[in-house]
């Protein structure tokens, strides 16, 4: 993944955060640069340094699943426990993303037999900017795991199919599994508490093109 993808994606995104301060720089030179919390709320390091291990914790064990939910579970006691020093924990949106992902593995077995010809059909170039295009209304997850069901597929095809799942990720809200998640946390900066289609589609196309640049030609 980071022959392939990584180090695409890390010049697509510095060159997307780049703009985007620089587009917002105004905006940005007004953000206050001090903490205006109080010394107690700061967070000790110890407790950063657990949130560490479990993060690599969850990763080393992903395919182990009892282990895996027993660190889950010890996390949610050390997040209720020290729920002073760090922010409400969206569950809600995480088992919303899980469910997705849970209906995804049961039922995307079934589709095989209308995608399979079609991708069959179409050249690398075309799965590439239609994966793009498709993933803002059905989510990268779904395309790559359909696309995993198919058969003899080139190495080139393959590239295409992620490449271009994972570059219109951002177009709309449900193009990416997290993004619900994302929006949860960014909401309350919008008005009205809305976060717009057309205008977060809008929005998106500059970053949106640069990373198919990237992905494509580099």
């Amino acid at each position: 993944m980071i022959s392939a993808f990584g180090w695409k994606a890390a010049i697509a995104v510095v060159l997307n955060a780049v703009g985007a301060t620089l587009l917002f720089r105004k905006e940005l030179s007004q953000l206050s640069t001090t903490d205006s919390s109080e010394g107690s709320n700061s967070v000790p390091l110890v407790l950063s340094l657990v949130h560490l291990a479990f993060l690599v914790g969850v990763v080393v064990f992903a395919h182990h699943p009892a282990i895996f939910v027993g660190l889950f579970l010890f996390f949610l006691g050390v997040a209720d426990a020290y729920r002073h020093h760090q922010d409400r924990l969206i569950l809600r949106e995480g088992l919303l993303v899980a469910f997705f992902l849970a209906g995804l593995v049961v039922l995307g077995g079934q589709q095989q037999w209308w995608l399979q010809p079609v991708l069959m059909s179409m050249s690398s170039d075309a799965v590439f900017f239609g994966a793009t295009i498709f993933t803002a209304f059905t989510d990268n997850a779904a395309l790559t795991y359909l696309g995993s069901l198919v058969e003899g597929l080139s190495d080139d095809f393959k590239y295409a199919l992620v490449a271009g799942a994972v570059t219109g990720g951002g177009l709309t809200i449900i193009a990416n599994a997290p993004n619900p998640a994302g929006i949860a946390i960014l909401r309350s900066h919008f008005e009205e508490e809305v976060v717009h289609p057309l205008g977060l589609l809008l929005a998106a196309l500059p970053p949106t093109i640069i990373a198919a640049l990237a992905f494509w030609y580099l």
